[in-house]
């Protein structure tokens, strides 16, 4: 059973890892279910176990090292963070691949409602859109795993202040842009939005 958490107001990062690290081992012990955790984080920047002091172009936020996968990325209000804690062991797929491969069809489905065509590259992780010829990123991802329990995850932009992306280059990738939900002119809830995502996720999970 797939438990699903939504926080209404905004979660510190180093609550929410240390609510994640302890989750997980719960979730391997089999003392409490999997879980799927929508929130949102005040302005700050993570560091992912790649990223180098080159990626920093101007520190606007707090930065947190993290354990997850991949370099600099922006997290705040206006973002839809989903943190997943599944256990691949129990679910018999034991392949990070594959992983990565149903988040990133079960974002692509999820955006497909609301009329955008999300794509998933296999060189650049996470979901881009086309925007007037130029590649843009509209969701994120930063996964790690314990004893194949998963933590961490996907951040997709509905409506955040996409100036605060200037103080790192974002991914660590140059030359691909950022974008959102609403730059895109699709104006939605989070409520509207979490509805969708926990419709699409059993079509994948």
């Amino acid at each position: 059973m797939v438990e699903w958490l939504i926080s209404n107001q905004l979660v510190d990062y180093n609550d929410a890892v240390k609510f994640m690290e302890e989750r997980i081992k719960l979730i391997h012990d089999g003392l409490e279910n999997e879980l799927v955790w929508l929130l949102e984080h005040p302005p700050l920047y993570t560091a992912g176990i790649s990223a180098t002091d080159a990626e920093i172009i101007e520190k606007l936020f707090p930065i947190y090292k993290t354990g997850r996968g991949g370099k600099y990325t922006y997290h705040g209000p206006g973002q839809r963070v989903v943190y997943l804690m599944l256990n691949l062991k129990k679910r018999n797929r034991c392949d990070i691949r594959l992983y990565v491969e149903n988040l990133s069809n079960w974002i692509i489905n999820v955006l497909k409602h609301f009329g955008i065509a999300g794509e998933y590259k296999r060189d650049r992780v996470g979901i881009w859109v086309s925007n007037n010829g130029r590649e843009e990123k509209i969701a994120a991802f930063g996964i790690r795993l314990r004893k194949w329990v998963t933590y961490h995850g996907i951040a997709i932009n509905v409506s955040p202040d996409l100036a605060h992306y200037r103080g790192i280059i974002p991914c660590g990738l140059q030359g691909y842009g950022v974008t959102s939900m609403k730059k895109l002119r699709v104006e939605i809830s989070f409520s509207e939005l979490d509805d969708i995502l926990k419709q699409e996720f059993y079509e994948i999970f």
